[in-house]
């Protein structure tokens, strides 16, 4: 009997976020269960909302917060199986202009109206925790790429950058405390935001409907590789290796050490996990849906 074909488009290129799927390819534990699965890395962040949505791919995994941004109608979560700190990693230096409301550059991969108002959102709140006020005329968000690190350290041609926005801290953090920056992480222990850098697994209500028991099949054996990964951390890493044929080295030991405490085990529906994240997205006017809709999402 033919194996079913299943296809996975992930939000980013590949990495140690990803390590579940990894050794579910890797060591052949979804071909046992009798599963084909074609990972794509997507050109674009968000191409795998209007894949899915065409019907041209069966699962898509995300940060939540597009949950609601590219919400449509036969969107359905599946469970979240990863969860990082990120925000906004601050140069010490930066940190002194920034407290005293001075003009401050943040290097970004992606400045547009809506990951610009979050950031800001994310200083503000963090701001008025700590008795002052930030002005949004203070803060420019330059779009740079995922470089943090390097961009922190070299600027650009304009000057130097006081901060980094989009930064995980498995990733940026990892690397922050390898080169001995001297930094602060706003993340949502410092800034009072509800946390959404996460990963959630998607499908369709209609492909669901139509493939639910190999789609179940790879829901459960991508826990037990999540299980397997975090459980015996030394083959995790050989897998990744194994699998990108990246080049080992002292800084991606350490990334995959920190993301592999980061991955959550049983994947599962949960509609309170993503609840403020929903209100917050709500007040700042960047999507807006309704009870019935955030219930549909979780059925």
């Amino acid at each position: 009997m033919a194996n079913t074909s299943l296809t996975l488009t992930l939000e980013w290129f590949l990495n140690p976020d990803h390590l579940p799927f990894i050794a579910g390819i890797h060591t052949g534990a979804y071909k046992e269960a009798g599963l084909d699965i074609t990972m794509i890395e997507p050109t674009e962040h968000y191409d795998g909302f209007a894949e899915l949505q065409a019907g041209n791919i069966d699962f898509h995994v995300n940060e939540p917060i597009h949950l609601f941004e590219h919400y449509f109608t036969d969107l359905k979560a599946l469970g979240c199986f990863f969860v990082t700190d990120g925000g906004v990693m601050m140069k010490q230096s930066g940190m002194d202009k920034f407290t005293q409301n001075q003009p401050i550059r943040i290097t970004t991969p992606s400045a547009n109206p809506i990951t610009n108002k979050i950031g800001f959102e994310i200083l503000r709140r963090y701001a008025k925790q700590n008795g002052f006020d930030l002005d949004r005329a203070s803060v420019e968000f330059v779009e740079t790429d995922f470089q943090h690190l390097k961009n922190l350290q070299e600027g650009d041609a304009i000057g130097e950058f006081d901060g980094a926005w989009l930064c995980f801290y498995n990733f940026e953090g990892i690397e922050a405390n390898h080169i001995g920056l001297e930094y602060t992480f706003i993340d949502q222990h410092l800034s009072p935001y509800p946390n959404f850098s996460a990963l959630e697994m998607m499908t369709t209500h209609s492909l669901w409907d139509n493939k639910k028991d190999a789609m179940e099949h790879f829901v459960k054996v991508t826990m037990k590789m999540a299980e397997l990964c975090t459980s015996q951390p030394e083959k995790a890493r050989e897998i990744y290796y194994g699998y990108t044929a990246d080049e080992p080295s002292a800084l991606m030991d350490d990334i995959i050490t920190d993301t592999l405490s980061r991955l959550i085990t049983p994947i599962e529906l949960n509609k309170e996990r993503w609840s403020a994240l929903r209100t917050m997205l709500n007040e700042l006017d960047i999507a807006t849906i309704s009870d019935d809709e955030y219930a549909k999402l979780w059925q």
